[in-house]
């Protein structure tokens, strides 16, 4: 089965609860989800659960999606 990534978000979704998959530097990816804050032409601002602002470049994004609150 294949899969194939999709980046689904824009700045339409701050305020909500997203998951982002983006390529590191040294290669490889990473993922980051919490709730989109920052969005322009050049990255995305995601607050995560420690409360940090992560910044990621959009050429870096490989996948993305909005994601349902986390349960209680």
């Amino acid at each position: 089965m294949r899969f194939r990534y999709e980046v689904s978000i824009g700045c339409e979704d701050l305020g909500h609860r997203v998951t982002i998959r983006y390529r590191l530097p040294s290669s490889g990816y990473s993922d980051v989800i919490g709730v989109l804050e920052t969005c322009d032409e050049e990255s995305f601002g995601v607050r995560d659960r420690t409360g940090t602002l992560r910044k990621v470049a959009r050429g870096d994004v490989v996948a993305a999606k909005v994601v349902a609150p986390p349960e209680r």
